[in-house]
């Protein structure tokens, strides 16, 4: 019997961390194809990463060590998101969304580390979701404004 719950625990942890790596490649593959300079490799390591910090915090069995590892990741993380901004010129600041979605990766892996597997998918699902619409909804709430402006100049 304990040979079968040690074998079942050691697959929930394996799916934990499969789940955390499939949900950072996914999110990377978007960067990626965008030709962004974080892709599935570094979305699906920052999860990982996450996700076995996590389990470690957890399994230590003390409630304050799990809480400073998830505050260590979801501040240690922003320092892998800076590696990505960059600045040209004064006003012009690439990278933003991909450290952005670097960070959430990290959440993710944290959601799948404490097994919190419906989180961490509607996390995914939310951030490919916000990904793939959110650039054309800014297009188009831009093009209403300018149109707008436009039509108020010419009203003056």
């Amino acid at each position: 019997m304990l040979d079968a719950l040690a074998y079942n625990e050691q697959l929930d942890i394996a799916l934990r961390l499969l789940a955390a790596a499939v949900g950072g490649a996914a999110i990377g593959l978007n960067r990626f194809l965008r030709h962004k300079s974080a892709g599935m490799r570094t979305h699906s390591l920052v999860a990982l990463g996450a996700a076995m910090a996590t389990l470690i915090g957890i399994e230590i069995g003390d409630s304050d060590a799990a809480s400073r590892v998830m505050q260590g990741l979801v501040t240690g993380v922003g320092f892998i998101g800076a590696g990505v901004i960059m600045r040209d010129g004064e006003s012009h600041v690439q990278g933003l969304t991909t450290a952005a979605s670097i960070w959430v990766c990290s959440i993710i892996g944290i959601a799948c580390g404490a097994d919190k597997l419906i989180l961490a998918a509607s996390g995914v699902v939310l951030t490919l979701t916000l990904l793939v619409l959110g650039r054309p909804i800014e297009r188009k709430i831009a093009r209403i404004a300018r149109d707008e402006n436009a039509a108020n100049d010419h009203s003056d």
